[in-house]
């Protein structure tokens, strides 16, 4: 097996030979194994293990046969212990997830914090189909259906082409020790249960089941590039404009296709959204209707779809500015404060006041029904809720409006329409200029 671990790292991991790598060991046959083939193949290796004291004294027993196997390959060792259960019982998870995640975001933190070039891990061939198999079982997109990948970002999983079966033949071999997880044992896991009642069956159905599957999950991911390339063709089309804030699609793009759900679900999909028949209704909504997910909002506004990020905002924000603030931070950026002899320029972020008009303290806050306020260059007042309808903006957009008070009349809608109240006239003394940068 080391000849062809070797082999394989030379024609698809070549990168791993100049890298600094923390390999994820558990004490486990599979990690172990890594470890040991790491250790014959000359990589600058270095151990990671994770105590999430689930199972009392054996996860103790755990961490010390890391430390002793760490010292017997002279090799650098971190250990983390984690109270998972707390953790679980926190975020409402399961022990599973809650485990998981604790371990990546600690590996990452090593990662980072050490100069660690990529993260080992020991998933294997039957890994992959054990995945393959609770992602089919659950429903799921064609993603779910192309396994594990060997390199996601920094982590990587040299072990995928071998078969727990090739694992063990080599620890025996060797006469590797390695520890036995006894939760490994119980099929109350869906996991553990098709590890130990459903693909043993298959097996002996066909021998081969594994490198079948190898080729199916080839011919699923050759499938998943003819897709997402087909996808980022529909993407470029559709996305009229997008920035930090929105992304805004062409419905009329989505309608020329034949299954436009298909397509906004590979679009969206990674956004939180799962109710893809209200999605696919959203297109012939009427405007201002919108769907959300846990994370983002998706809106139908006139001809458009705008997805935005679910942001929690200080509710009722004011914020105070006196006479001799220069500069204020703000959601929308830096409002500037400077006192002028003339006008230079103009421009929607920049206006010039009457400063003997304003009374300070000046207020910023988010624009409120029933505010009105009159319009530079127009006669009389207008309602805000009004103007910003005629200004034709969506929802997200007008939430997103500020206001600059002086005391209960609007100074400024920002970034839109300074008021008539406070211009510049031949009777003007002191000049203010205000810009949002």
């Amino acid at each position: 097996m080391i000849e062809l671990f070797q082999n394989h790292m030379n024609t698809s991991l070549s990168f791993l030979k100049k890298g600094k790598l923390l390999v994820a060991i558990s004490g486990g046959l599979d990690s172990v194994v890594l470890t040991h083939l790491c250790c014959k193949s000359g990589l600058n290796i270095a151990l990671a293990h994770c105590n999430f004291n689930l199972r009392g004294d054996e996860s103790d027993a755990d961490e010390d046969f890391v430390l002793q196997l760490a010292e017997n390959l002279d090799l650098e060792v971190f250990i983390e212990s984690f109270d998972t259960m707390a953790y679980a019982d926190e975020y409402k998870q399961s022990i599973q997830m809650a485990a998981r995640e604790l371990r990546y975001n600690w590996f990452q933190e090593l990662s980072e914090q050490l100069n660690f070039d990529y993260i080992l891990t020991a998933h294997h061939a039957d890994d992959n189909l054990e995945t393959f198999l609770i992602n089919l079982s659950r429903g799921t997109g064609l993603d779910g259906l192309t396994g594990i990948p060997e390199i996601n970002g920094n982590i990587v999983r040299p072990l995928l082409p071998f078969s727990r079966q090739d694992i063990e033949v080599y620890a025996k071999d060797k006469k590797l020790k390695w520890r036995e997880d006894s939760s490994n044992v119980s099929t109350k896991y869906m996991r553990n249960k098709l590890r130990h009642d459903v693909i043993p069956i298959l097996k002996s159905i066909n021998p081969n089941l594994l490198q079948n599957f190898q080729t199916t999950l080839n011919n699923l991911n050759d499938t998943a590039d003819i897709v997402e390339e087909r996808v980022n063709a529909v993407l470029k089309r559709s996305i009229e404009s997008i920035d930090n804030t929105e992304i805004k699609f062409k419905i009329s793009e989505f309608k020329k296709l034949n299954n436009p759900k298909a397509y906004l679900h590979e679009i969206l999909k990674d956004y939180g959204f799962t109710e893809w028949t209200d999605v696919v209704n959203l297109l012939d909504a009427q405007s201002g209707k919108q769907l959300f997910s846990p994370s983002h909002r998706l809106l139908k506004d006139r001809d458009f779809l705008i997805l935005t990020e679910i942001k929690t905002e200080e509710p009722n924000q004011v914020i105070s500015i006196s006479e001799d603030d220069k500069k204020v931070e703000m959601p929308l950026g830096i409002l500037c404060f400077e006192t002028v002899d003339d006008i230079t320029k103009t421009a929607s972020h920049l206006i010039y006041v009457d400063k003997t008009l304003v009374n300070f303290p000046l207020k910023l806050r988010k624009w409120e029904e029933g505010d009105y306020f009159y319009p530079l260059g127009m006669k009389g007042k207008k309602k805000l809720s009004k103007y910003l309808k005629d200004e034709k903006l969506s929802l997200f957009e007008k939430e997103h409006v500020w206001l600059l008070m002086s005391g209960n009349d609007i100074v400024w809608v920002l970034g839109k329409r300074p008021d008539e109240r406070f211009k510049i006239t031949e009777h003007t003394k002191q000049i203010l200029r205000i810009e949002l940068k």
